[in-house]
């Protein structure tokens, strides 16, 4: 007797390279077989799942969550915003000065599993609002790499890297920034993640500073500071970092992500190692809503399946160095799965497009591929669907 069987299901996990039709034997929280034989099994609950498609949990790189602690943040709790992610990665929201009560308040009261990036700068993002300058926000001094050290140190485990903020719209001296980030990290072990978006500061200029497992997000966004050339290709800088183990990151956020870049980057070959929602206060209801709207889109660009969800569950659990329990559906790890049914058709999908610091437009495109979300399990449980 186990305790939960998902029958009849295709099973995509690239981190086993499986893609086929078998059914998930769940028991005490963990995996306990992937078979084509479920009738060997009895199970406490059943769900017949013949015709949709099981995931790992899908593993959200790119979040913030600091809800009540920044002007951005998302109550994650709320589980309108799950669709089949069981683990979050905020990005930065808190720096060395406010952590703490963020790991205390937020990470350790979810239900979900919760990683953070630390914010280079000493206050996070808590000093985005609209009360304050822009010229103001993050002034270089409120960088601390003794402080980020600090922190990491005492919180190993739950800080996964750092957080850089490097576009004029946070602060001025966004490659100086990406410097001391390249500096904390030799230091920390840990690898940067880097926010871009309004000059001076191109991807051109960051590109070549950092190192193997450090990202690059919002890679796909658009002019006047994306990542592709004036002729439409992807820039050397984007082509040379991939191979050498730079991570490209979506990011998609409000306004950090392009169709007509993403086509061009699909064309030609650059495709992302992650997709991320960058879900906050000002994109959950548009246009990135969720993780699986933005797989939804890419699949809809032409990226295959197996290649999405790779990107939304494998990948992520190596960047994040929890590949061995997350990201898979190997035998004895935790039992965190998404059930998706992958629906065909016309839909309404928006991107949007920037003017300086100020977005001006939102486009709209139809996709012919939506993966709806049906359930999630996490830690084993069947999550109640509201």
């Amino acid at each position: 007797m186990i305790d939960l069987l998902l029958k009849n299901g295709t099973v995509i996990d690239p981190s086993q390279k499986i893609n086929k039709k078998l059914s998930v034997a769940i028991n005490n929280g963990k995996i306990l077989d992937l078979t084509t034989e479920p009738d060997k099994y009895e199970a406490k609950q059943i769900k017949d799942i013949e015709g949709k498609l099981v995931f790992p949990g899908l593993i959200d790189l790119h979040t913030h969550i600091f809800y009540g602690g920044t002007p951005s943040g998302v109550n994650i709790n709320d589980d309108f915003y799950s669709a089949g992610v069981t683990a979050y990665v905020d990005a930065g929201s808190a720096g060395a000065g406010n952590y703490e009560i963020f790991n205390e308040f937020i990470l350790s009261n979810s239900k979900y599993k919760t990683f953070a990036f630390l914010n280079l700068f000493y206050p996070g993002l808590i000093n985005t609002s609209h009360w304050i300058p822009r010229h103001n926000r993050n002034p270089i001094h409120y960088a601390s790499i003794p402080a980020a050290m600090e922190m990491i140190e005492k919180y190993p485990q739950d800080i996964i890297g750092l957080k850089v903020m490097a576009s004029s719209d946070y602060n001025y001296h966004g490659l100086t920034a990406v410097r001391l980030g390249i500096e904390a990290s030799k230091h920390t072990k840990k690898p940067v993640m880097v926010h871009f978006s309004c000059p001076p500061s191109r991807p051109a200029d960051i590109l070549p500073l950092l190192n193997e497992n450090d990202i690059l997000t919002h890679s796909f966004r658009g002019r006047p500071n994306s990542c592709l050339t004036e002729d439409d290709k992807p820039i050397p800088e984007i082509i040379d970092a991939k191979k050498r183990g730079v991570i490209i990151d979506i990011g998609h956020g409000e306004g950090s992500f392009s169709v007509e870049v993403a086509r061009k980057m699909l064309e030609q070959g650059l495709y992302p190692d992650v997709i991320s929602s960058d879900m906050h206060s000002r994109s959950i209801n548009g246009p990135a809503f969720n993780l699986s709207t933005t797989m939804s889109k890419f699949l809809s660009l032409g990226m295959s399946l197996n290649d999405v969800v790779e990107a939304s569950t494998w990948t992520p659990a190596r960047v994040i160095n929890k590949q061995s329990q997350l990201g898979t559906l190997k035998q004895d790890t935790v039992a965190d799965l998404a059930v998706f049914e992958l629906k065909n058709g016309n839909f309404d999908y928006y991107d949007a497009i920037y003017e300086g610091a100020e977005i001006i437009k939102s486009n709209k495109f139809t996709g012919d591929k939506f993966l709806k979300h049906i359930m999630t399990v996490l830690d084993g449980k069947l999550l109640e669907q509201k």
